[in-house]
């Protein structure tokens, strides 16, 4: 177990998973995806069908594997920082998105590839998921459970909502090539979901 977790790490395998990752984003700028190859995303990547296959059994695999590694990444900035700003309040609203949308803004050519081009859902449904979670906790965080009750509304539903409009929003940021800056948007997304919650209640 140890000497995988080694391994998972070690330089030359991140350099040639990063030279791949590279060599699929460039590909799926050019074509459908449908029209990728192992043969080409190897030439890209100047590395050869073996090495390929040392990392990911295909296609299917690799996209597989990338989606958990940018799970990986963006729950570890979560870990990270979340500690830090769970009490008290902040003048960005949600400090814990602020750097999630710092880490998309500064692997924006990755992100915007992989969620904003309806090619390869997996990475959308996947990032669906974790900020499903993000916002469960932060609903559940603010107690604002039982004014949703009062209201009518289902916290359930709420939070679908709120994931949902907050994955929309980051993907229509991304397609707009970031028109406004992570800490800006965090915040007026904080804003707008307050004036929703206030104004349902």
């Amino acid at each position: 177990m140890k000497k995988e977790k080694k391994s998972a790490t070690d330089p030359r395998i991140l350099r040639t998973r990063k030279l791949i990752r590279d060599a699929f984003v460039d590909l799926l700028q050019e074509m459908d995806i449908e029209k990728l190859s192992v043969n080409r995303i190897a030439e890209r990547a100047t590395i050869n069908r073996v090495t390929f296959y040392l990392h990911y059994r295909d296609i299917t695999d690799m996209m597989e594997k990338m989606a958990d590694e940018m799970i990986e990444h963006i729950e570890q900035i979560i870990e990270e920082y979340a500690p830090h700003f769970e009490s008290g309040t902040s003048d960005e609203g949600w400090p814990v998105l602020v750097k999630v949308l710092e880490h998309f803004a500064e692997h924006s050519k990755f992100y915007r590839v992989v969620l904003a081009s309806k090619r390869t859902p997996i990475f959308t449904e996947r990032l669906l998921k974790l900020l499903t979670r993000l916002v469960t906790a932060k609903v559940e965080r603010e107690e604002v459970g039982s004014a949703l009750a009062e209201a009518g509304i289902h916290k359930e539903i709420a939070i679908w909502y709120s994931s949902s409009a907050l994955i929309g929003t980051i993907i229509a940021w991304l397609r707009k090539d970031m028109p406004y800056a992570p800490h800006f948007l965090a915040k007026q997304f904080s804003l707008i979901r307050t004036y929703s919650y206030d104004d349902l209640i």
